[in-house]
């Protein structure tokens, strides 16, 4: 496949957009920014379009896509939407949050996973809320990379997973926040369930007045048989081809324990506030900066390009903090554990 690759010029974006969008209606993949993580799309109302899209990514047929609308109103033709999907639309949409609902047979099975329910999401961005509009349909859009590895948050990684995979990649730039959205279930007694932290979190959600627990499957694996409700939950995902180790504690500890390993080719994704000692005792490792220990912002915009770099380097290990659980933190700890396969020293 002929993959066109365009980057959005000032004063021609309608022209182009409207292009893609006639791919998109033509069944045919399109790969657009979001405020989040680079999108690879599909008419998610065309279960072909659906299938090119797992078949893009070599992603599994049971982990369900996400459908991305120009307006929050526009999930009432594909899912059975609430007072609580209103009210969480009235506060956090457009914008990094998905919603699980249940699915009107106006979406297929092939774009849900095979589940009873859809994940519904309207996107800030003003490239992929245009384009969605312009479409006339709602778009499935997972992660535009490879099936398990990193997320793209920049064109230049999506072209080094997609070409010659898509019709199109639209280069918008780098994505702000760098991790994708928050997703959440709403269950019967109008509480809410997280299941993938992001940019909004608990703190956020429940400040705005929502009750909400958190899944087990943010923090952990899931049990054998569990059904995935949503992206991200059941296969080893974010991860570069080298094995990925979390460590928790002390920076001396820390850096006696790699010494004490004695391999070869390491790669430290590490904050900034230990380079210097990190250089000086580790003088044989590459050091990847993650910014301030404070910074979990910064951190998660970078978290996807630092594990795609470390790789290029075809390091024989790559070490990495273990986030905090809380605010933004956690989401950064979802993304690890899963790109770690859940590897984690503690000292």
């Amino acid at each position: 496949m002929d993959t066109e690759i365009v980057k959005l010029r000032q004063g021609d974006e309608d022209g182009l957009l409207r292009r893609a969008a006639e791919l998109i209606k033509q069944g045919r993949l399109v790969v657009f920014p979001t405020e989040t993580v680079y999108g690879l799309g599909a008419d998610a109302t065309n279960a072909e379009a659906a299938q090119r899209i797992y078949t893009a990514k070599g992603r599994p047929s049971d982990n369900p896509l996400i459908i991305h609308i120009s307006s929050p109103k526009d999930a009432e033709e594909y899912a059975y939407t609430s007072d609580v999907y209103y009210n969480l639309a009235k506060r956090f949409m457009p914008g990094p949050l998905t919603v699980i609902l249940r699915a009107k047979d106006t979406v297929p099975y092939t774009t849900r996973g095979g589940l009873p329910t859809v994940a519904v999401r309207c996107p800030e961005n003003k490239i992929a809320n245009r384009l969605i509009e312009l479409a006339g349909v709602p778009i499935a859009a997972p992660s535009a990379n490879l099936s398990g590895s990193p997320s793209p948050t920049t064109a230049a990684h999506v072209i080094d997973d997609m070409t010659g995979r898509v019709d199109m990649i639209i280069d918008g730039g780098e994505c702000e926040f760098g991790l994708e959205s928050t997703i959440v279930k709403i269950e019967d007694d109008g509480s809410l369930i997280l299941l993938r932290p992001g940019r909004i979190t608990v703190d956020d959600l429940m400040c705005a007045g929502f009750v909400i627990r958190i899944a087990d499957a943010v923090m952990s694996e899931l049990r054998p048989g569990e059904t995935a409700l949503s992206p991200g939950m059941k296969y080893r995902h974010y991860a570069p081809s080298a094995p990925v180790v979390l460590i928790n504690g002390e920076i001396k500890k820390i850096i006696s324990y790699i010494q004490a390993e004695n391999i070869k080719d390491i790669a430290l994704i590490w904050f900034d506030d230990d380079e210097e000692l990190i250089r000086r005792e580790l003088s044989h490792a590459t050091f990847y900066n993650f910014g301030k220990r404070s910074d979990k912002l910064y951190q998660a915009h970078t978290l996807f390009s630092l594990l795609r770099e470390a790789d290029k380097g075809e390091h024989d290990v790559i070490y990495a903090p273990l986030p905090e659980k809380t605010g933004i933190g956690l989401a950064l700890y979802n993304r690890l554990i899963r790109a770690s396969a859940h590897k984690i020293i503690e000292l």
